[in-house]
């Protein structure tokens, strides 16, 4: 069974994070600069949410809000469910399921050091099933 840490030590560690303050178009242009989907949002090195391209096409272009004028902490969503680097592949898939949401921050000691997300999920999944299947191959053929 593939933890949370054989991800990040596949994907790396890198995260990319926003302050609650900054505008919200700053934020669309790090997602489109890093080519991500999430940011974590920042403040004193705390989690304080999540921003999302769907947070952005719900909360500011659906209400015609301005991206310019828009901080970051009116459109986030401030309760965040998180997940520890000892969490199982499985697990993770389960609750993002249960509570429809596509991007998990991982959190160690209080401290937020990465994001996964359900497409990070379902390759470790597919990963699996293909070496399940390779070793059941070779059992099979002799």
């Amino acid at each position: 069974m593939k933890l949370v840490q054989h991800l990040l030590d596949a994907k790396g560690g890198q995260l990319i994070s926003i302050a609650p303050d900054a505008s919200v178009l700053d934020a669309i242009k790090l997602m489109a600069d890093k080519g991500i989907g999430s940011l974590v949002v920042l403040e004193g090195g705390k989690l304080a949410g999540i921003v999302t391209e769907r947070d952005y096409a719900r909360k500011v272009i659906i209400k015609g809000r301005a991206s310019e004028s828009t901080p970051v902490s009116d459109i986030m969503t401030a309760e965040v469910l998180t997940t520890s680097p000892e969490s199982s592949v499985d697990d993770c898939m389960t609750m993002m399921t249960e509570k429809k949401c596509r991007h998990l921050p991982v959190v160690v000691d209080g401290n937020v050091v990465a994001m996964i997300s359900i497409g990070d999920l379902v390759q470790a999944i597919i990963a699996d099933q293909k070496e399940e299947i390779e070793h059941l191959e070779h059992y099979i053929s002799g």
